[in-house]
């Protein structure tokens, strides 16, 4: 009879080894068979082609067909009862909320009526009915972001011509607001750039959009609209005032070198600069873009539904939804993450309204040498420096973060605004004081 052995320590770590080895090999068929399942989960719901869509196609509802989840929620753009400390959806008057804007932009259509934006299903409904286009006969560079049928009309009418043409004789073409064309191939769904204005830019900095990464495509597709610009020459081609750079100092020594207004003030005469909704630039200076952040990964956050990741095509503040825009990242309470939000726009906030009062006491100063009867020349530097001031502060006024996408930049600019609107306002006391020591005629 034989006896039988205990394994040895070797026959133990050979059997361990096979079993840990056992282990491994289940886990990975495992997750190949959950991820072949996700496959074909995805291929149930997103089919290549339930319609073709033709490259001319701008109803949403008709790519909604291929990809219902992204159109489900893009239709959500078209809630306008979303309210945020300073934005939302809800179109209340920016004017009677801030009056000083209605002085600031004296003599410009802004200062009749400047409302608090809605989300991109209004962009065309919105510019139609906006006073500023029945004030001022616009021109149809005003189109370009505000309805989907802008890439076809530049293809119609050319790009110059498409820009000159007064947009009251363009507004009956237009129906569709945003579109999925206006940042999707209708072919591979590839992100691409569909407006001239922003091609011609990066162009300008040697900067090839067709090699940019998926990522910066995440963030170019937004900048399309979401930045300053103007209307150069009598053209008026829209153009973006990048060529020294993005920060507002850059800018300003752009529309310096050019010799460039947009209007003059009608209180001081001023050569004014209005600036638009430079998001895409005061992003540009902060951390989050110099970390790789596009606009999407908090605007259009991804979310999991079931098996398929989609990013969430209601684009709205990440104030609404911190749980998928923020916390992705920071590993916070999201009390603590929408407090600190608040913190720097109740901040920012505060410095514009300082600036506003500088700048409105800077225009009286201004008014006070003229009644005294101070000439041009004696009054340029006060107009340059009340200009300086305005376009600053119209910087981060405009811009739709209230501070956040940059919120030391968004602070230096403010307390320029509110440097060169005090120099402004001593200029021209300095000019009334020596009225009155040197009276005219003598």
């Amino acid at each position: 009879m034989t006896t039988p052995t205990k394994p040895n320590g070797r026959s133990l770590t050979l059997i361990g080894a096979a079993f840990v080895l056992g282990l491994v090999v289940m886990a990975g068929l495992a997750a190949l068979l959950t991820n072949i399942q996700q496959r074909k989960a995805e291929t149930v719901e997103y089919p290549l082609r339930v319609v073709n869509i033709d490259p001319d196609e701008l109803d949403p509802a008709v790519w909604g067909q291929n990809f219902p989840r992204q159109y489900d929620a893009f239709l959500r753009t078209e809630d306008d009862t979303i309210s945020t400390p300073y934005g939302g959806s809800i179109p209340y008057s920016k004017l009677e909320k801030y009056p000083a804007m209605v002085r600031i932009w004296a003599g410009y259509a802004f200062s009749k009526d400047h409302n608090e934006e809605r989300g991109h299903f209004y962009t065309t409904i919105d510019q139609k009915n906006t006073l500023r286009v029945q004030i001022v006969d616009q021109p149809g560079a005003c189109i370009n972001c505000h309805a989907a049928e802008a890439p076809q009309l530049i293809a119609e009418m050319g790009w110059e011509q498409f820009n000159s043409t007064p947009y009251n004789d363009l507004k009956d073409k237009l129906h569709v607001g945003s579109s999925c064309a206006d940042c999707h191939d209708p072919v591979t769904m590839a992100l691409r750039i569909t407006r001239p204005a922003l091609v011609n830019a990066l162009d300008a900095q040697g900067i090839d959009w067709t090699q940019a990464s998926r990522q910066e495509m995440r963030t170019y597709v937004c900048a399309q609209c979401h930045v300053e610009y103007y209307f150069l020459g009598d053209d008026k081609v829209l153009t973006f005032p990048w060529s020294q750079g993005y920060n507002i100092d850059d800018i300003a020594n752009h529309y310096d070198q050019y010799g460039f207004k947009d209007w003059t003030h009608a209180e001081t005469n001023a050569p004014m600069i209005k600036i638009q909704h430079p998001e895409f630039e005061l992003w540009n200076t902060g951390l989050h873009a110099q970390s790789g952040v596009s606009c999407a990964d908090c605007h259009m956050p991804y979310v999991r539904e079931g098996a398929v990741k989609i990013s969430d095509h209601h684009l709205r503040s990440p104030l609404t939804n911190v749980n998928q825009a923020c916390q992705t990242c920071h590993k916070q309470d999201e009390a603590l993450l929408t407090e600190r939000i608040l913190t720097i726009q109740n901040r920012t906030a505060q410095l514009l309204r300082l600036s506003e009062d500088a700048i409105i006491d800077a225009i009286d100063a201004i008014v006070a040498a003229q009644e005294a009867g101070a000439t041009d020349e004696q009054l340029e530097e006060a107009r340059y420096l009340h200009r300086q001031a305005s376009l600053r502060w119209d910087f981060i006024s405009s811009e739709n973060s209230t501070g956040f996408h940059s919120p030391q930049e968004a602070a230096r600019v403010l307390a320029l605004s509110i440097d060169y609107a005090r120099q402004a306002q001593l200029a021209a006391e300095r000019v009334t004081a020596s009225m009155v020591s040197t009276p005219v005629g003598n």
